[in-house]
């Protein structure tokens, strides 16, 4: 039965996601590796995503009360900000008009501007997100002050980060859709090699 299971699994999934045999100790640190390969990924097509619509495009929304393409990349570099000073001791640093700004006026920022300070973020996120390990995740951290405090563990933050991500991810391809662009996990994938 284990051996049909085996074979169906291979079968199903692409060369080389085949699960490996156990080599005897597991990986370190698999739920931090859980966590950074989706949180890479989508800061890379985020990344391209924005590079690829045009300045133009960028006070775009498809109804009046949607978010432009220029509100979703400063909200995103916020969100950034917000999730990954929470992953460990470093904090990110900003200028005074990243955060004393309008979100509604930094939304209208040249497309330069936005898209430097989003990747700037991403740079942060991976940099902060070098300092966690499984044991770090399963802190608990304090967030807010005061009665509005309360406490949760980091891996909810990463948790968080990721969905964020995943959820304006989804919004921009659908906007670049609605222009006719295409998103970059719609682009053709190139072929391996040898094929």
């Amino acid at each position: 039965m284990r051996t049909r299971y085996v074979a169906i699994l291979a079968l199903a999934l692409p060369v080389g996601l085949v699960a490996q045999p156990p080599s005897g100790s597991p990986p370190p640190n698999p739920l931090t590796t859980a966590f950074r390969g989706p949180t890479m990924n989508y800061q890379k097509n985020i990344a391209q995503a924005f590079d690829s619509i045009p300045e133009a495009k960028f006070s775009y929304k498809p109804t009046p009360a949607q978010l432009s393409i220029g509100y979703i990349a400063q909200h995103l570099a916020d969100d950034n900000y917000f999730f990954c000073n929470n992953f460990g001791a470093m904090k990110g640093t900003r200028e005074a008009k990243d955060t004393t700004t309008a979100d509604s006026l930094k939304a209208k920022w040249p497309k330069d501007e936005l898209v430097t300070k989003l990747k700037a973020s991403f740079k942060f996120c991976e940099d902060a997100f070098a300092q966690l390990d499984d044991a770090k995740l399963a802190e608990q951290i304090t967030m807010g002050s005061g009665a509005q405090s309360r406490t949760r563990p980091r891996a909810s933050m990463v948790l968080g980060h990721v969905i964020d991500m995943t959820d304006h991810y989804s919004q921009l391809a659908n906007y670049m859709r609605l222009n006719n662009i295409l998103p970059p996990t719609a682009l053709p994938r190139p072929k391996p090699a040898g094929d």
